[in-house]
């Protein structure tokens, strides 16, 4: 399939949101103004989605008003951007009524975290389109300071291909180099990809992976892991990049990958704290290629470009 590389933002371009997850309600409403006034005070205008407030089943919108708003933004020549308002659990219901072929005819940077990993890696994976692991657009007025929108104006704007500006957040588990695309994002929603009609290809790729610990305690996060073993990921991917993930019992990410994986595979495996539910995020596009290298001080680097 071919790799389409969506287009740069450029200031005073319209960037459309869209809620594919939870809905937008109480004081989300607010968070989500004071995000709209960031964005419009850094010279960019902002379109929200026909059915961004809708919460129609009482949990969240219908599949289809979600997909809805997803064929339409892509459709809309005036968004050159598409951001994920917010986090949640079932924005894999779009699956079966997003227009890919319309997709892959309008390529256009969409982006978000948490939830959101199953409509990016899924549009990657039936389009080309390269996507993106970032900030949602709620979380740019929420969180503590500007570190992840900067990172986000970074990757679009400027066409960054820095992973991190801090080689002290960078820690290798396992030496080695590695080549390959990078899939992935939150651990829970990629298991969920793994097998079955809606399923993404690891072969070759380099994962990545954090989790929200409050959500997932270890054994939840090892039953997943387990699941992917189980299923021949691990035996595909070339390379493994863990992320943030916090929980109260103090037991880290990395010892429950060890503790599932063991000595039977020979990838590289790096850890940082820049991405998954924390506030530094950086931002990490799916589809593109990035290269391992346990021995630099920046263990991960992009090699090739994710916006034109």
């Amino acid at each position: 399939m071919k790799k389409l590389i969506p287009n740069r933002l450029k200031v005073g371009d319209t960037i459309g949101v869209i809620a594919q997850s939870h809905p937008i309600a109480e004081h989300n409403i607010e968070e989500l103004a004071q995000a709209r006034k960031i964005v419009e005070n850094s010279g960019f205008k902002v379109k929200y989605s026909k059915n961004l407030f809708s919460n129609t089943n009482g949990y969240s919108s219908t599949a289809k008003e979600k997909a809805e708003d997803i064929n339409e933004m892509f459709a809309d020549k005036e968004v050159k951007m598409i951001w994920c308002a917010k986090g949640g659990e079932n924005s894999n219901s779009t699956f079966e009524y997003i227009d890919y072929e319309n997709i892959r005819q309008n390529p256009k940077i969409i982006c978000g975290y948490s939830d959101a990993t199953s409509l990016t890696n899924m549009i990657t994976e039936k389009t080309g389109l390269v996507t993106f692991n970032g900030t949602n657009f709620k979380t740019i007025a929420t969180d503590e300071t500007n570190y992840s929108y900067k990172e986000a104006i970074k990757r679009f704007v400027d066409g960054s291909l820095e992973l991190g500006n801090n080689y002290k957040e960078y820690t290798t588990i396992k030496e080695g180099v590695a080549e390959g695309e990078l899939i992935g994002g939150n651990l829970t929603l990629t298991r969920g990809m793994v097998s079955g009609k809606y399923s993404i290809n690891f072969q070759d790729k380099i994962l990545f992976i954090e989790e929200l610990g409050f959500e997932t305690g270890p054994a939840f996060a090892n039953n997943f892991l387990y699941y992917m073993k189980q299923n021949g990921v691990f035996g595909q991917i070339k390379g493994l990049w863990i992320g943030n993930y916090e929980h109260e019992s103090g037991i880290s990410l990395e010892k429950i990958v060890l503790d599932v994986i063991g000595d039977e595979y020979r990838f590289p495996i790096i850890k940082s704290n820049n991405f998954g539910h924390i506030e530094e995020k950086t931002v990490i596009p799916i589809g593109t290629r990035a290269k391992i290298d346990t021995s630099k001080d920046i263990k991960i680097e992009l090699i090739e470009n994710c916006v034109q």
